[in-house]
C-alpha cells in the first residue's frame, strides 16, 4: 500500500500547477507565444549542433575536441532524460490542469524531466569549461529553453527545475571523466 503525500508536498504540487498555469497564459499573448516557440525549436537541437560546428569551423582540433565532447555529453542526456521519463511517466500539464494549453506539439508523450533544459544545461556545463567567455549568450540562451518549456504548457515548474539539477550534475560528470581519463593518458 501507497503512503499518502504530506501536506507539504501537496503544497508542492499546488505551487507548481499555479506556477504553471500562471506561465502557460502568459504565452498566449501572440508575441510571447511566437517567441518561445521558437527558442523550443532551437534547443530541438538545432542551436547546439550550430554552436558546435562554430566551433569546429573557429578553433580547430580544439573546436573539434570541444564539440566531441559537447556531443558525447548530449547522448548521455538523451539516454538518461529517455529512461527517466519512461519510468516516471508523469503527464504532461497541458492533460492534467485545467486552463493550460500546448501552444506548440510535445516531442513525446511524458512531462517529467524537461529534456529540452536537461540538453542544455549539459550542453552549457560543457561548453562553458572549454569556452568560458560564451557564459553571457549560452546562459541566456539555456534560460530561455527552460522558460518556454512552462510558458509552452509542455512542462511543470519542477520537471524544468529537476532537469537544471540533472543537466548539471551530468555536464560536471562529463567534465570530472573527461579530466579523468586525460590524466591517464
Amino acid at each position: 500500500m501507497g503512503t499518502l503525500p504530506s501536506a507539504s508536498m501537496l503544497r508542492s504540487l499546488a505551487f507548481d500547477r499555479r506556477v504553471c498555469v500562471a506561465a502557460n497564459r502568459w504565452g498566449e499573448r501572440r508575441a510571447v507565444g511566437v517567441f518561445f516557440g521558437a527558442i523550443s525549436r532551437l534547443g530541438n537541437g538545432l542551436f547546439w549542433y550550430a554552436l558546435m560546428l562554430a566551433l569546429v569551423a573557429l578553433d580547430g582540433w580544439r573546436g573539434l575536441l570541444a564539440a566531441a565532447h559537447m556531443a558525447a555529453t548530449g547522448l548521455a542526456a538523451l539516454l538518461l532524460y529517455r529512461l527517466l521519463k519512461q519510468h516516471t511517466r508523469r503527464p504532461r500539464p497541458f492533460h492534467t490542469c485545467p486552463g493550460v494549453i500546448a501552444h506548440v506539439p510535445p516531442l513525446d508523450e511524458f512531462s517529467f524531466p524537461s529534456g529540452h533544459t536537461l540538453q542544455a544545461v549539459g550542453f552549457t556545463v560543457v561548453a562553458l569549461a572549454w569556452y568560458p567567455l560564451l557564459a553571457p549568450p549560452l546562459l541566456a540562451f539555456t534560460a530561455l529553453v527552460a522558460a518556454s518549456r512552462v510558458i509552452l504548457g509542455l512542462h511543470y515548474p519542477s520537471d524544468v527545475l529537476a532537469a537544471v539539477g540533472i543537466g548539471g550534475a551530468l555536464g560536471a560528470l562529463s567534465l570530472w571523466l573527461v579530466h579523468a581519463v586525460s590524466a591517464f593518458a
